[in-house]
């Protein structure tokens, strides 16, 4: 049969897939970014399809909502396997709030993008104690474009790259928000942990 040479090395090397990771502390703009850039692979013409962990209902059950109440509709799941039975034939897989997901989202992100998909996923990098988070440096070694985000302390308005929590409760998954946690720098935020462990 022949082939034309152009389409040789389509047949020889199928599109490639890459992963992004957006990653940073609470109030940095990580599900902003993420909206922006699956809402221009819309406008692309591009399949997407879009996926959150089912726990987090923090500002609606199904929709990906930002701090700035920007949002966009997307489908929640129990594990992170679920998503490569819906993700179907889209060119774009995003997922928001990563650290929630079980460990086998880090073997899902490559099933998909060695499958020739662009996946954008977003989450927190540290939990409110400054230790990495779940899965995310796994993500973040497998990524090709990892982009880490900002916010500013609430403190002191430096760059904030910390989650503190406010409240005394000390489970690793604890959903708030601005009444339950502050963006800080590492200066205000080490203090603020002193000052947390300091005898009453």
């Amino acid at each position: 049969m022949f082939i034309e040479p152009s389409r040789k090395k389509e047949i020889l090397y199928p599109r490639t897939g890459w992963i992004e990771l957006i990653c940073g502390s609470m109030f940095s703009g990580k599900t902003e970014e993420l909206i922006r850039r699956l809402n221009r692979a819309r406008i692309a013409r591009q399949q997407v399809e879009i996926f959150k962990p089912a726990l987090d209902k923090r500002y609606h059950s199904e929709d990906i909502v930002s701090h700035n109440e920007n949002s966009i509709r997307s489908t929640p799941v129990q594990t992170a396997s679920e998503i490569l039975l819906l993700a179907g034939n889209c060119d774009v897989v995003g997922m928001d709030e990563a650290q929630f997901f079980d460990n086998s989202i880090i073997d899902v992100c490559n099933t998909l993008a060695n499958a020739g998909k662009r996946v954008i996923i977003a989450g927190l990098d540290m939990d409110f104690q400054g230790q990495p988070f779940g899965c995310m440096p796994q993500l973040m070694a497998v990524a090709e474009y990892v982009t880490k985000v900002h916010a500013i302390c609430m403190v002191c308005g430096e760059v904030a790259s910390h989650s503190f929590r406010l409240s005394p409760q000390q489970e690793r998954v604890l959903l708030g928000e601005t009444d339950s946690y502050e963006a800080r720098c590492r200066r205000c935020f080490n203090l603020g942990e002193k000052a947390r462990n300091l005898p009453v």
